[in-house]
């Protein structure tokens, strides 16, 4: 099935600027964050494109940069993790933070405690926010969900926002539609189209922001199958037009 929806997927354009999310898009979906594995095939694929397309390929995630940077090994070369809570814009250089608020201490105490109440949550830190994951306690969404909204109360500078069997509490100012507009305003990715892959609720806003910079916002599910059928697809790009 992802086989055939990677060939209707459409061309890559000569001047494109490769945006792409991470988890459920260029790597299929693991019990838990720490256990994804990443196809040597893709790492080929990513640097092939990258040279390509003058290096305008870049991770948007809502990893943290180090992560993104761990997994693909230096394969794209921008990376903005955090949901844009956090950009390096090429290799080696510093990383780029916007002005976000803190997150309470308590929280995460809080939410350390909510995960330990179900077993087979996990908790997931960030700089400026933690993921509950639940995906191992299916049957704990919709308390943790409930938790979650009394813990954050009226707290208008945080927001709860749902991802693949969790939920992730984040600073309002930081999202992946942000995250593309910032890459775009650069080098190499100034002047070229946007062209943003995602699968999830999360990568809307990357997806909306390539569309208002009049490129393409592609959702895996519907153009591609599944992360397979993205990374057949990448191969494919990479081979016949690219290599």
């Amino acid at each position: 099935m992802s086989l055939s929806a990677a060939a209707s997927a459409p061309g890559l354009p000569a001047h494109a600027a490769l945006l792409l999310d991470l988890d459920g898009t260029l790597l299929d979906i693991a019990p838990t964050p720490d256990a994804v594995v990443v196809p040597p095939a893709l790492l080929e694929a990513l640097r092939t494109l990258r040279g390509a397309l003058g290096d305008a390929v870049a991770v948007v995630s809502g990893r943290p940069v180090e992560q993104v940077e761990a997994l693909l090994q230096g394969a794209p070369y921008a990376v903005a993790g955090e949901h844009g809570g956090a950009i390096r814009h090429a290799p080696g250089g510093a990383l780029e933070r916007p002005d976000l608020p803190e997150l309470p201490a308590d929280w995460l105490e809080q939410a350390g405690r909510l995960a330990a109440d179900w077993p087979g949550a996990l908790l997931e830190r960030k700089a400026h926010g933690f993921v509950l994951h639940y995906r191992q306690a299916p049957a704990a969404g919709p308390a943790l969900h409930q938790a979650l909204l009394a813990l954050l109360g009226g707290a208008g500078a945080f927001s709860i926002m749902p991802a693949l069997m969790a939920w992730e509490v984040k600073p309002r100012g930081a999202d992946k539609g942000r995250a593309v507009h910032r890459l775009m305003m650069r080098p190499p990715f100034a002047g070229r189209v946007a062209v943003f892959i995602g699968d999830d609720l999360t990568d809307e806003d990357g997806m909306r922001a390539a569309r208002e910079l009049g490129g393409f916002g592609l959702r895996v599910p519907d153009r591609f199958g599944d992360a397979a059928g993205v990374r057949a697809w990448l191969q494919a790009q990479a081979r016949l037009h690219f290599s």
